[in-house]
Parts: structure tokens; sequence; C-alpha cells
């Protein structure tokens, strides 16, 4: 069940590099050109985070409410919930904590120029990240006030709250799950966003745990897209048009839906419920499925790193051309500055943290099953031979 699905990956890929293209118009090229304005105004690769929202909630359910729906009694019931809050806390809390404290350095030591911005509002914002509550900052400050460089966080934090809640959810709601999962997704697709609905949506996540239920089901295995593997490029394109009808639905011209949220959400379970059959239908082998299934192996650092290595670009070219205003001049020393410290640090927070903190919390849940478990059987009544 926790075999790695390459179609995933692929996925995750696509969805942080749009994410990073959107933040990148604004964040690093501070400046517009007609060919900039374009992409910004018709194209919102914003979608990118519900597409991770729907990863998320099949990656994560597909193993956990299984075992948690299969398990008997409170006290396994309590183990494989705590052993999934350990596991989880030690991949994402360490890399995550790692680029909040570096960010605020950062504030601190390299801000010439402004770009991070000021401390205060970096300290606040770090605080929230720390709690999990970045999502509620973000609400609260948008449009009114500075939030600070780990704006991305918000998301996280989103996240964070559903890891913390679904096993809860599936303990006390037992085989009314879906039922409750369906009631929850369609309230949000026909609710009217507000920006605080948009900062707590989980329609996308709560899909994409629907989805890894049916995939229990003998109905999954029998509406295969296999319509899709005739020919090797009918996968790329129906991601690669999912993709564009997504972006396009996100254009701040275009208005082609008004439930545009919805709508990812909707688009997003598509994709990965393409992608959940593991039948490498998106992309073919070769060099360009290797360079995405690198970003998307590293999808996780390099959305916490995108924004601080496009400030530091900004930072180092302020100080390298002091006096002069970005313009169509830097755009190449920008891009080139900000991929490369992108994929150094993204591939260092990959080696030295995120894997073998990962692999700490993954040894420690194991331990504290087995310990539980031997605890319980040390408990039982031995029942004693009747002696003749």
């Amino acid at each position: 069940m926790s075999k790695r699905i390459d179609d995933i990956e692929v996925l995750r890929g696509f969805a942080v590099l749009f994410v990073v293209l959107h933040h990148a118009l604004g964040n690093l090229f501070t400046w517009t050109t007609p060919g900039l304005a374009r992409v910004a105004v018709y194209f919102g690769g914003y979608f990118g985070v519900d597409l991770f929202f729907a990863i998320s909630g099949f990656v994560i359910a597909r193993e956990l409410v299984p075992r948690l729906q299969a398990s008997t009694g409170s006290d396994m019931a309590f183990r494989i919930t705590v052993a999934f809050w350990i596991r989880r806390a030690w991949r994402l809390l360490p890399s995550a904590w790692t680029w909040l404290v570096l960010t605020l350095l950062a504030v601190v030591l390299f801000n010439q120029s402004g770009v991070f911005g000021g401390f205060r509002a970096n300290l606040e914002s770090t605080v929230a990240g720390v709690l999990q509550v970045a999502n509620l900052r973000f609400a609260e400050t948008f449009g009114r006030s500075e939030y600070g460089a780990s704006f991305v966080y918000w998301t996280l934090s989103l996240e964070e709250q559903f890891y913390l809640i679904l096993p809860l959810l599936v303990l006390v709601s037992r085989r009314f799950l879906p039922y409750v999962l369906i009631a929850l997704v369609v309230f949000q697709l026909l609710s009217t966003r507000t920006l605080m609905a948009v900062v707590f949506r989980t329609d996308a996540i709560a899909l994409g745990v629907l989805l890894a239920i049916w995939s229990q089901h003998s109905t999954y295995a029998m509406v295969r897209p296999v319509f899709l593997s005739r020919t090797w490029w009918a996968g790329t394109l129906a991601m690669l048009a999912l993709c564009f009808c997504m972006g396009v639905a996100g254009s701040e011209v275009l208005h082609v839906v008004s439930y545009k949220f919805s709508l990812f959400a909707v688009l997003s379970l598509l994709l990965v419920w393409i992608a959940s059959y593991d039948m490498d239908l998106f992309i073919p082998a070769g060099p360009m499925k290797r360079l995405l299934l690198w970003v998307g192996t590293r999808s996780y650092a390099i959305y916490l790193i995108h924004i601080p290595a496009f400030y530091l670009a900004r930072e180092i070219w302020f100080r390298l051309r002091p006096g002069v205003t970005p313009g169509d001049e830097l755009f190449f020393p920008l891009l080139f500055t900000a991929s490369i410290l992108l994929i150094l640090l993204s591939e260092l927070n990959y080696r030295l943290i995120e894997t073998p903190f990962r692999l700490r919390g993954s040894f420690i849940a194991k331990r504290f099953l087995a310990a539980e478990s031997e605890r319980t059987v040390q408990s039982e009544p031995t029942i004693q031979p009747i002696k003749g």
C-alpha cells in the first residue's frame, strides 16, 4: 500500500511548478512586460494548491483509513492514531520549522533591500506557522497588513489540521465516513467562497480521501482509464488539458466559472483518480519523466523554499547592482540565480533534513506500536491449566 506511484509524483511535480510560476510573478519579477502580464492575468497557477490537497487526501487515507476501520478496540485505534501523528510530525515539521527560522534570520541579517519585509510581521508569521494557524493569520492579514515572507505556510497549517482531525473523524463516524465526507464536499462545492472559507477549504482533501476509500471497492477496478493507455500521448494530453482548464479558470480577467475553487477540487480529483491506478499514463519513460519525478519527490522542499529563494536572489542582485531599478535586463540573472538556489537548497533539505527525519519518525512510530502491543499482551490475564 505504501508503494510509490510514479504518476502521483509527476502530479506533485506539476503542482509545485505551477505554484512556483504563480508566485514568481510578483515575488521574483517585480516588474511587468506584455508577456509576463498575459501569463499573470490569463493563467492562474495557484490551482496547484488544490491539486496538492487532493493528492494528500488520497495518499494519506489509502493506508490510514483501512487500518483504523479494521482496528479492534479503542486501544488499537489509539495506537494507530498516535503512530500516524508521530510519522506526520517528523515528516513535515523539521523542514517547516527549519525554513521558518532561516527566513527569520534572513530578515535580520540579509535584508538591505527590505525584500523579506519587517521583523515584527515575520516574527508573527513564524509563530503562526509553528502553532499551525497560519491559514487563520493569512485570512486576517490578506489585503490589510503585511503577512511576512512565510505566507505559503497557510496551506501547511490547513493540511496539519486535516491530519489531526481525520483519524478522529474516522473513529467517530466509522462506516458512515463516506457519507460525512460527501456532505462536507457537497456543502463546500455549492457554497460561495468567502476569504475565510478559501483558507479553510477542505473539499479537495476530502475528495482525495473518498477516492482512497473507493479504491478498496471492487467497482474501482472496473473503471480503469484503459483508453488513456492505447497511445503514448493520450495520458499526457489529458493531464495537460485538465491543468490548462484549471489555469484558465483561475484567470484574473476570464470569468469562466463563478465557483472556480469547486472546479479546482473536482478536476484535481479527476487527475488523482487517473494517477491512482499506477499505469504510468502521464509521462513516458525518459529524461523528462526522471526530471518530474525528481521535482515531485522534492516538492515539499521546493514549496517551502521557493519564496526564500526568490527573495535571496533579489537581495543578491540588489547588492550587485545597487541603485538600479529591476527591469527586463535582470530577468535572466534573477531567473538563473533563483533556480540555482532553489535546486541546491531543495536537494540539501531533502537529503539532510526531510529524509533522515522522516525515517526517524517512522522508526519511532513503529517502536511505539511495538511497545504498546507488547504492553497489551503482558497485561492480558494468563489462563492456568486445569489440573485433573
